[in-house]
C-alpha cells in the first residue's frame, strides 16, 4: 500500500491561530480555528498551537470578519483639534472596526488628486485600522471624477445635497445631474432638500433643540432623496443614500433597489426624539434623530432585508462647542467606537440575527463598494477580525471613549455584547481594550480600481 500522506494543514507553521472561537461567515457559524500569515487568511480548520508564532484562545468568543465602517468624519487636515486620523482610527479599533471610509468636508476640502494623496500619506502607518477616504463631488471637479473615483485610497464621490460640517455643497438638479453622469462607480449622498432647510430657518428656536428635526423635517429627507432617485434613473448612476432617518423614505425605497443602496445609523435606529429633553444638542445630528415612528419603520426595513449596511456617521466635536446654545451649536457626535456593542445589544435583545449584523458590518460594505479581500472570513481574504463576547454586559462610559472629544452620547448606557479583539490584516491591533500593535493602517483596495500593469 502507497504510504498515507500528511495532511499539509498539519505541517504548515503560520503567523498566527485564533483558535476555538465560534466563526461568523458566509457557510454560517461553528467552532473553527483561523490561521493567518503573511496578513492573509490561510486555512480554516483545526490546528496545533505549535503551528504558529502566536496563538490566541477565542474560547467562548465569536470571531467575525472585521467591521467596515464606511461613513466617518476623523476632522484632519484644518479641524484635527476635534479629531484626527490617529485618534479617530484608535477609537475606531477599540470598538473594533478594521476599515473606515473617511469623509471629504476636511480643510483643505479632499476635492482634488493632491488633497486625496496628502490624507493616503498622513493614514499611512498612522491609523491603526486600515483606511479609504471619499472624494467630494463638486460642480467645478466633475470633469476630474472619472480618474478621482479611481485613484489608490478613493472610496467613491460624495456629494452633499443639503448643508452640514464644511463648505460642500451641491443642492441643484443640474449639478447633482452633472456628477452621476461622470461617475462610474457607486456615488454617497447626504440627502436632505438644500431649497427646504433654506426656506424653514425660522422653525429653529433659539436654545431649543428640540426644534432640529422640526427644521429639518422629513419632507426635507423625501423630496431630497425622490429627487435623486429620479437624477439617477436619468443617467443610469449607482447611488448610495446615508444616514437614512424617516419612515416615508423607507416605503420610497422598497420600488427603487435597483439603484440605490441604503445606510442606517446606530444613533437613529436607538435613539428618538425624547433624547433631545435628556440630553440637548449631544443628539443635534444632520439629519436628525426623530419622532419613535421613523425608528421603528426603520428596523422595519432593516427586518425586510429592505437596508444594506450600518455607518457610524462619526462627527466629533469637542464638548464645549456641543454646549453653545442651539442653533450655535454644531451637528455630530461620535459613533464609530460605540457601532459594535450598540449594535450587538440589539442582537440580544432579539432585534436582528448575528448574521444580519455580520452581513450589514462587513459582507455588505464589500459588495456594495467592491472592496477586495475584504468582508468575509476566507481564505485568501485579508485577516480582518472583529472578535466579540457576545454575553458581556458593560456600561459605556465617557472615559473609554478614545476619541478626542472625549463624549458618547451613550454614557451610562448598559449594553450586552462586547468588542474584545481587533485584528488588522493578521495584526493584533486591540485585544481586551488596549493597544497592542503598533498602527500599520494601510489604504483598501477596490475591484473597480484595481492597479493596471
Amino acid at each position: 500500500m502507497p504510504a498515507k500522506e500528511a495532511d499539509p494543514a498539519m505541517t504548515e507553521t503560520y503567523d498566527l491561530i485564533l483558535k476555538g472561537g465560534t466563526v461568523v461567515n458566509q457557510d454560517g457559524a461553528g467552532l473553527r480555528d483561523v490561521a493567518v500569515r503573511g496578513g492573509r487568511i490561510a486555512g480554516l480548520g483545526s490546528f496545533d498551537p505549535g503551528q504558529a508564532a502566536e496563538t490566541v484562545d477565542c474560547t467562548g468568543l465569536h470571531v467575525l470578519p472585521g467591521v467596515i465602517d464606511s461613513q466617518v468624519h476623523f476632522r484632519e487636515p484644518g479641524l484635527d483639534h476635534k479629531e484626527d486620523l490617529e485618534s479617530g482610527s484608535r477609537a475606531a479599533v477599540m470598538g473594533g472596526v478594521t476599515a473606515v471610509f473617511e469623509m471629504p468636508n476636511t480643510n483643505p476640502l479632499t476635492v482634488t488628486e493632491a488633497a486625496l494623496a496628502d490624507k493616503v500619506r498622513m493614514g499611512r502607518h498612522r491609523m491603526h485600522c486600515d483606511f479609504a477616504f471619499w472624494v467630494g463631488g463638486t460642480r467645478d471637479n466633475v470633469a476630474d471624477i472619472p480618474e478621482l473615483e479611481r485613484l489608490p485610497g478613493a472610496a467613491g464621490i460624495k456629494v452633499f445635497m443639503g448643508s452640514s460640517t464644511g463648505d460642500l455643497l451641491v443642492e441643484d438638479d443640474s449639478g447633482v445631474r452633472a456628477i452621476l453622469s461622470a461617475a462610474r462607480r457607486r456615488a454617497a449622498f447626504h440627502s436632505e432638500d438644500e431649497f427646504r432647510l433654506r426656506e424653514r430657518l425660522g422653525e429653529r428656536l433659539a436654545d431649543d433643540p428640540r426644534s432640529h428635526p422640526v427644521w429639518r423635517d422629513e419632507i426635507a429627507a423625501l423630496q431630497c432623496t425622490q429627487r435623486l432617485v429620479r437624477i439617477a434613473r436619468e443617467t443610469g448612476a449607482r447611488i448610495h443614500i446615508l444616514h437614512l432617518s424617516t419612515a416615508k423614505e423607507v416605503d420610497f425605497l422598497v420600488a427603487h433597489k435597483d439603484v440605490a443602496s441604503i445606510e442606517v445609523t446606530p444613533h437613529h435606529l436607538t435613539l428618538t426624539d425624547e433624547a433631545y429633553a435628556r440630553l440637548g444638542t449631544l443628539v443635534q445630528m444632520n439629519p436628525p434623530v426623530r419622532a419613535p415612528h421613523h425608528r421603528d419603520r426603520l428596523w422595519w426595513g432593516l427586518s425586510q432585508g429592505l437596508l444594506d449596511i450600518f455607518g457610524s456617521d462619526h462627527a466629533p466635536h469637542l464638548l464645549e462647542e456641543k454646549q453653545k446654545p442651539y442653533p450655535a451649536s454644531p451637528s455630530g457626535m461620535t459613533g464609530v467606537q460605540t457601532l459594535v456593542p450598540i449594535m450587538l445589544d440589539h442582537v440580544n435583545a432579539g432585534r436582528m440575527s448575528l448574521a444580519r449584523f455580520v452581513d450589514m458590518t462587513s459582507a455588505g460594505p464589500a459588495r456594495l463598494f467592491q472592496i477586495a479581500r475584504k468582508g468575509r472570513i476566507a481564505i485568501g481574504y485579508d485577516a480582518d477580525f472583529t472578535v466579540v463576547d457576545l454575553k458581556r454586559r458593560e456600561t459605556i462610559r465617557n472615559d473609554w471613549i478614545a476619541s478626542k472629544c472625549g463624549w458618547t452620547p451613550y454614557d451610562g448606557v448598559a449594553v450586552t455584547g462586547w468588542p474584545v479583539g481587533t485584528v488588522v490584516r493578521g495584526h493584533k491591533v486591540m485585544w481586551e481594550g488596549a493597544l497592542e500593535t503598533p498602527s500599520r493602517g494601510e489604504p483598501v483596495v477596490f475591484l473597480e480600481a484595481l492597479p493596471r500593469g
